[in-house]
């Protein structure tokens, strides 16, 4: 039997693109000779469709969709996913369900068991368990067909008691299938890898894995469907970060690379299959690593193009302060949608230091893209007159800093309405951690590009750009961070030095460790319980700032949810 699988991008709620994609695939799979067409979890809708699923219209649009696609499979089926109406009065209205179409119509459904309601998942919200588990029959095979997390209940950690794999195995399945909505993080390829062999392993099955890719919003799929024997070697790896279609053969007990499908794929600091950069476990080091950095590249560039794509926009504008943060963003969106259509701003007060503009339009310079300088000056001297009768003769302090900020982000948001750019946010996650960042001012945005990246994380990916030729003034590298909102002002003046912030707030965001723990392993006590409580304190900011392209395990944002009144290590 050849299968074929379809990695595709699809785009939530657009229906009808969706459906031309899928019947594309059905095309393609038919004229490279497959007998079954696979597709990745929530297909026909896009996946999350978060509270859209609450809508009967929108089950009504899916249901429609599976109706036309199956007319379409004659001399070919296809595995779809897709919600289903739960009959059963009890319980959620809504199954996350596989389709098996097939001579123009649906044979059966498989619907999913484990619902992940962790991190950025939130499935129970809307969909019922499955309590069922059969077997599906085609092409000589018994297909135990699963949809995502159903292979994730880890013998090593299991969040689940019941595992469907175990009920399925018992009807003596040949091949395994399983469907999926994997999102990207720098590590995950590694544990997607090493669960899915763990499984074949396990059962001593063959696996076909699909996933989704293209970006949704802030969550970032990376593709890189698989084939794999029951031994769990690697027999086929789809591409990364795109499109693609690849048919396998499987025999009797073993899925193997039909001639025609290329072999795995080059990924940007792959290491070997099941290995994590920097050893087994998350480390600070491996989010740093050249690995993690080129996946980084690939995933941002993806998220810049599916959100400018998917919400109709074109082009972008942001901020251009002299510093790495803007000079990162800047550079990643010229190289993502084109220098043509990228504008930065360039705002310079009186605490603006001559480099930062001459830097600035030295980038601009080499990258080709538009520029604007408009000084604040004039601004910021009114919104001081203005103020005067309340200011009285305070000392200046952070109320003058912060008018600054925020005089640069209404020029820029101005400048969006009136020309239908979209605003870029250009703060880094360890200022978002901390809150060094002035709202309705530099956080300001419709899009926060590395707002998922540590400081030095920031510094390692400008340094990947400049590999091949110099994208970003290394001057704007090398220079000491400064928001110059007073004079001779620096990051320093107000944090710890970033090589040491972000290590501690690693540990306490990726891996939740206790300020104890942080301490035992070699930080000074008063400076973890220093930090820890910028990060509890800052919460606030956080729920306003706008989404964030999720490239690591623990994003800020929908996967990481924290009282802001919260009094816990505040």
């Amino acid at each position: 039997m050849k299968v074929a699988l379809a990695q595709l991008n699809y785009h939530i709620g657009n229906f009808e693109e969706n459906r031309e994609k899928i019947l594309r695939a059905i095309r393609q799979a038919a004229a490279q000779g497959a007998d079954l067409v696979v597709f990745a979890e929530l297909a026909v809708c896009g996946y999350p469709p978060r509270d859209f699923l609450e809508w009967d219209e929108f089950i009504d649009h899916c249901e429609r969709s599976v109706e036309l696609i199956a007319a379409e499979c004659r001399g070919i089926a296809a595995i779809l996913g897709a919600p289903s109406r739960n009959p059963n009065p009890k319980g959620k209205k809504l199954y996350n369900s596989a389709y098996l179409l097939k001579d123009g119509a649906v044979v059966t459904r498989v619907d999913k068991s484990l619902l992940p309601t962790y991190d950025v998942f939130d499935e129970y919200r809307y969909f019922e368990h499955n309590r069922d588990y059969s077997v599906i029959e085609f092409g000589g095979h018994r297909i135990a067909l699963t949809i995502c997390e159903d292979l994730w209940n880890s013998d090593e950690d299991p969040l689940y008691v019941t595992s469907p794999m175990d009920e399925l195995v018992r009807q003596q399945p040949s091949l395994m299938i399983n469907i999926a909505a994997s999102p990207f993080d720098y590590a995950h390829r590694e544990a997607r890898i090493k669960v899915l062999q763990a499984n074949c392993r396990k059962y001593g099955l063959p696996l076909l894995y699909v996933n989704h890719t293209g970006s949704q919003t802030e969550l970032i799929f990376d593709g890189g469907s698989l084939a794999l024997d029951r031994r769990g070697r690697i027999l086929g790896e789809m591409h990364y970060f795109r499109e693609d279609l690849q048919v396998f053969e499987t025999g009797p007990a073993e899925a193997a690379v039909a001639p025609e499908a290329p072999g795995p794929v080059e990924v940007a600091g792959t290491t070997e299959p099941g290995k994590v950069a920097g050893g087994t476990e998350a480390s600070y080091a491996s989010c740093i690593a050249d690995q993690a950095i080129g996946r980084i590249h690939q995933a941002l560039l993806t998220g810049i193009r599916d959100y400018f794509h998917k919400s109709g926009f074109d082009k972008a504008i942001l901020g251009m302060s002299g510093g790495i943060d803007s000079a990162l963003v800047l550079a990643l969106t010229c190289e993502a949608l084109g220098e043509e259509n990228v504008l930065a701003v360039l705002m310079p007060s009186e605490f603006s230091s001559d480099h930062s503009v001459r830097d600035s339009v030295e980038m601009v310079r080499l990258l080709g893209c538009k520029h604007e300088i408009i000084s604040i000056r004039d601004i910021y001297d009114s919104f001081l007159k203005t103020l005067k009768p309340q200011f009285g003769d305070l000392p200046f302090g952070l109320a003058e800093e912060n008018l600054q900020a925020r005089a640069r982000g209404t020029l820029l948001m101005a400048l969006s309405n009136k020309f239908g750019y979209i605003l870029l946010n250009t703060s880094n996650k360890s200022e978002n951690a901390v809150g060094y960042g002035t709202l309705y001012g530099d956080m300001c945005g419709g899009l926060s590009v590395i707002g998922d990246l540590y400081k030095t994380q920031v510094f390692a990916l400008a340094r990947y750009l400049n590999r091949s030729r110099e994208r970003i003034p290394q001057q704007i590298i090398t220079k000491t961070p400064s928001a110059e909102l007073r004079p001779g002002q620096k990051d320093s003046d107000s944090l710890p030095d970033y090589a040491l912030l972000d290590q501690v707030l690693f540990q306490y965001i990726e891996l939740k460790k206790t300020t104890e723990e942080i301490v035992k392993s070699g930080f000074e006590a008063d400076l973890v319980r220093k930090i820890l409580r910028m990060v509890n304190l800052s919460e606030y900011k956080r729920y306003q700032v706008p989404p964030i392209l999720r490239v690591s395990p623990k994003a800020f944002g929908m996967g990481r949810r924290i009282p802001i009144v919260g009094k816990y290590l505040s």
